[in-house]
């Protein structure tokens, strides 16, 4: 009689825990993960590079002349990245090349960066890109528009579309 009453016993409480329940929602939403960047996957043939970063220093477009002369220049030279350091460098001592002042970008430091990432990516900041350059600026007093500039032209962003 105790066995049958254990049995008894044990099936109710399997029989009584075994519920199915409904599932849980925790009401996340869904987030796209990846950077706006990711799909860039295309690279810019040496020509591209040099008249896209042209309208980005002068806001106007590139010469055919100054245009011809810089891509015999970067088939002159074995390390294109170096080559690349070069022209920007240059182009960065011009003085026709068109910078916000120090004072400016200090002014709306949120602003510089929208604005600096729209016009070397084109594409908006994200949120983490916003608040680390923001803190970086922040913490850098002696970092100037014009080395903001360099860092964007010779990221790797910047040679892909």
């Amino acid at each position: 009689m105790k066995k049958i009453g254990f049995i008894l016993l044990l099936v109710l409480t399997v029989l009584s825990g075994c519920k199915k329940d409904e599932p849980v929602k925790y009401g996340l939403k869904s987030t796209d993960i990846l950077t706006p960047s990711v799909n860039k996957d295309k690279q810019k043939t040496p020509a591209q590079y040099i008249a896209v970063l042209y309208v980005n220093l002068f806001q106007q477009a590139i010469s055919t002349a100054d245009q011809v002369e810089i891509e015999r220049l970067l088939r002159s030279i074995g390390d294109k990245r170096l080559a690349y350091e070069l022209i920007i460098s240059s182009y960065m001592n011009d003085p026709q090349v068109i910078l916000p002042a120090y004072t400016d970008m200090r002014a709306d430091l949120d602003q510089f960066i929208m604005d600096t990432y729209e016009r070397f990516y084109v594409r908006p900041p994200t949120q983490l890109e916003q608040e680390y350059m923001k803190n970086y600026l922040e913490n850098n007093i002696d970092i100037t528009p014009e080395l903001v500039y360099f860092a964007f032209a010779i990221s790797d962003e910047s040679f892909f579309y």
